[in-house]
């Protein structure tokens, strides 16, 4: 499966690309551990067909990666860590045969290349993979990537409320509401270590309109639905 533009092309990974994700995580996240090679060839292995990275068309040069499997949601409690949701990312909690949501389990953009519409190509890569494999849904975590800055103001449930209804923006879930996402829960201890986070997500999540039922969207708290979806 691929996505071509002038400029970027998304495909599948590659183990040949192991290595240009491991430097990307390492740019992205400084204070974090990258991927490792057991992690990504077990992702290989257990669904790669989820597995996405963006190159630059020109230079061969990988700019972005995208990482997700399949998991039955009930199986998990809604203020779950990352850990959790991936097996400590090494996948083994795939589920084809039941599961019905992609769990995006990373995305990532080089940052020199941020605001090039490389994340909106993984993401639509995403939305085309739900909907090949006859999927419900996605469902993410997003990581509070500006919280630090006003976690002395409000709490984190405040702050994503604020991004939701457009008084605020942040560098990852305002640009996640735009790709149609919606916000589900505001949760703790996500990503435990994570500075700019302080380690508070939203649980979000993108609906396959072609084969949700009514039921499907119910249960979404109203302190995230954005006031424009109010007033319909």
């Amino acid at each position: 499966m691929s996505a071509v533009s002038s400029e970027i092309i998304v495909r599948n990974t590659q183990p040949t690309d192991f290595a240009g994700i491991i430097q990307l995580t390492q740019e992205v996240y400084a204070a974090s551990m990258p991927w490792t090679e057991t992690q990504l060839a077990s992702h290989l292995e257990l669904f790669p067909e989820g597995q996405l990275v963006a190159v630059d068309a020109a230079s061969q040069r990988l700019v972005g990666m995208a990482a997700s499997l399949v998991v039955l949601w009930d199986d998990y409690d809604m203020h779950a860590s990352w850990r959790d949701f991936t097996e400590h990312g090494m996948f083994t909690n795939h589920d084809p045969l039941q599961g019905r949501t992609l769990y995006g389990a990373e995305v990532m953009v080089r940052p020199a290349m941020q605001g090039r519409g490389v994340g909106k190509k993984l993401y639509a890569a995403r939305r085309a993979l739900v909907e090949r494999f006859g999927l419900l849904r996605i469902r993410a975590g997003a990581r509070l990537r500006g919280y630090h800055r006003h976690a002395d103001q409000m709490n984190a449930e405040e702050y994503v409320q604020a991004i939701v209804h457009g008084r605020l923006g942040d560098p990852t879930l305002s640009f996640q509401l735009k790709q149609g996402f919606h916000v589900l829960a505001v949760v703790p201890a996500y990503l435990r270590h994570d500075p700019e986070s302080l380690g508070f997500a939203a649980i979000i999540e993108w609906i396959n309109v072609a084969i949700a039922k009514q039921e499907d969207y119910a249960g979404r708290d109203p302190r995230y639905v954005p006031s424009a979806s109010l007033a319909l």
